[in-house]
């Protein structure tokens, strides 16, 4: 059932070993309520760290299937049931946002709830920009293009697509706080002294300089290039986002922070960059400069204190990955990426406390 058929997508691969599911439960669950029928392949989308994202395809329709990782799981991580909300009221404001169809939270047909939901063909940018795109040449349009879907996503009104008790603002920033350092907790026993340090003292500086949030706004709260789909010769346009697990009501500027935390610039260096993946920093793309200012250019917020937030995000993102190495080193993934997820977070650690004592 997980074999491959003609016409798979180049950005799928056979499904990573040790992450196949119980695809005949599977199957029998989503033909009848999907108005499939007929036999069921099974692909992954490889290159996502966390969620376990699958294609599966009966006959000509095609589908995504998300569920969380195996293992231990933090409380409010990977949550299906809030990407499934999201994503069945988002695409009637915002096209970018693919339509869910179905959640499911009978743990006994996969393992965990999962959620399946449209599936959309085009370009994931993951350390090259392929010629169909455009190559190296309009890497400054893509990077633009990335910035200004997100600008789009702030501007989308909440009531409108039924998400106006998605979260609650007011108190955003505290909770965020408060929750991750709870998450910190649980994982810091597979960090080294420094790294624990580090975390601890820039918990500690993100709660004493706290900004007033000016607006709430939907937040992606993972908003980075390769989570954006561009389709062929159209580099000037995000077409898709992905990755709605973690939305919520919020500070918009959480989600500049976080596209900051992933976004390379010439001043980065071996043992103090951004959180982006191998490539990203030969593509040509602009500048964190010039990101934030092409964000003020669509938004009215104050953005003087987006070095904080440039700084919750890289921290916040070091304990997403000491979350994957915590599981690796547990025996509860058999990705390999996974063992060096923990060396990456003990840098993310130190550029957060540089952030936040710079700014």
């Amino acid at each position: 059932m997980t074999g491959p058929a003609a016409g798979i997508p180049p950005e799928v691969a056979p499904v990573r070993p040790g992450q196949d599911l119980p695809w005949g439960r599977i199957r029998d669950h989503l033909a009848p309520r999907l108005g499939v029928d007929g036999p069921m392949d099974v692909l992954q989308f490889p290159n996502g760290a966390a969620n376990l994202t699958y294609l599966v395809r009966f006959g000509d329709h095609r589908f995504v299937l998300r569920r969380p990782p195996f293992g231990v799981i933090a409380p409010g991580a990977h949550d299906m049931r809030r990407e499934y909300r999201v994503l069945s009221q988002l695409w009637q404001a915002y096209d970018r946002a693919p339509r869910a169809f179905l959640f499911c939270d009978d743990t006994e047909v996969a393992g965990s709830e999962f959620m399946v939901s449209q599936y959309r063909s085009g370009i994931v940018v993951w350390g090259v920009i392929p010629d169909e795109l455009g190559g190296h040449a309009v890497a400054h349009h893509l990077g633009l293009a990335t910035v200004d879907a997100l600008a789009d996503l702030h501007t989308v009104d909440p009531v409108a697509c039924g998400l106006e008790r998605l979260g609650r603002p007011d108190g955003f920033l505290e909770r965020q706080l408060a929750g991750w350092r709870d998450r910190w907790g649980r994982v810091a026993p597979w960090a080294d002294r420094a790294h624990d340090a580090a975390m601890t003292a820039a918990a500690e500086l993100l709660a004493g300089r706290l900004p007033v949030s000016q607006a709430a706004a939907l937040v992606h709260n993972d908003f980075k290039i390769n989570n954006c789909q561009f389709l062929p010769g159209h580099p000037e346009r995000v077409a898709s986002v992905f990755d709605w697990d973690m939305t919520t009501l919020a500070d918009p500027l959480v989600d500049l922070g976080t596209l900051l935390n992933y976004w390379p610039d010439p001043a980065d260096t071996d043992d103090d960059h951004a959180a982006h993946d191998p490539g990203m920093e030969t593509l040509g793309l602009p500048t964190r400069d010039e990101v934030v200012d092409r964000y003020a250019a669509h938004s009215d917020l104050d953005l003087a204190a987006v070095a904080w937030y440039e700084a919750f995000a890289c921290w916040r993102i070091a304990i997403i990955r000491q979350q994957l190495y915590a599981r690796y080193a547990r025996g509860e993934s058999t990705d390999e990426r996974m063992a060096s997820r923990g060396r990456s977070a003990a840098m993310l650690s130190a550029r957060a406390l540089r952030i936040l004592h710079a700014g």
